[in-house]
């Protein structure tokens, strides 16, 4: 595992592409439980080089119901982005996360994990990715449909501060969804 997260640290493909530079931001252990597979880091992120470290994490983890030592427990909780590096800015906040990196890195880290008992697909680029066909037309219509996914899976939106009126307009995600979330990580970790 050592090798490979090192590999994906030195990882270059998409160069090119990057106003930042490469900063590949990958979290995994051979004993992970949980693979929590987001879009790709922000700007705060790039600069850390700590996953989820911004008020999305923050958010993130609150809906996890579980503390900092808990979520950064790599034996608990694997952070594999659909992008390892801050793809840049877009017109209405960052762009998509960068097409090479899941097809080049995520089966092979997959398969050095082999106590996965959850996935969680935050947002549309790693449900669509991950659920493809299975996908609901709409994000919010694969989140109200989450239970069809269980127990392999676990559909969130983001937890960006930008969702704030997608929270508001669905009300059931925070009195429904979020509970049972709680429950099935709790019940793992």
């Amino acid at each position: 595992m050592e090798t490979l997260l090192n590999d994906i640290r030195q990882c270059r493909i998409c160069e090119a592409h990057l106003p930042l530079g490469p900063r590949p931001i990958a979290t995994a252990h051979q004993n992970s439980k949980i693979v929590i597979i987001g879009q790709a880091p922000g700007t705060k992120v790039h600069a850390s080089g700590i996953p989820w470290d911004d008020a999305s994490g923050k958010q993130l983890r609150k809906w996890l119901n579980v503390s900092d030592d808990e979520f950064y427990d790599d034996s608990k909780f694997a952070i594999i982005p659909m992008g390892f590096c801050y793809p840049g800015k877009g017109k209405s906040g960052d762009l998509p996360p960068r097409p090479e990196c899941a097809p080049q890195w995520h089966q092979p880290l997959f398969d050095h994990m082999k106590n996965v008992e959850l996935v969680i697909l935050i947002g549309m680029y790693a449900q669509k990715y991950y659920l493809q066909d299975k996908a609901e037309r709409t994000l919010t219509e694969t989140v109200a449909n989450y239970k069809a996914y269980l127990p392999q899976y676990f559909v969130l939106p983001h937890p960006s501060p930008r969702n704030r009126f997608w929270l508001s307009k669905n009300p059931w995600f925070e009195t429904e969804v979020l509970p049972e979330l709680a429950r099935v990580i709790h019940k793992i970790i």
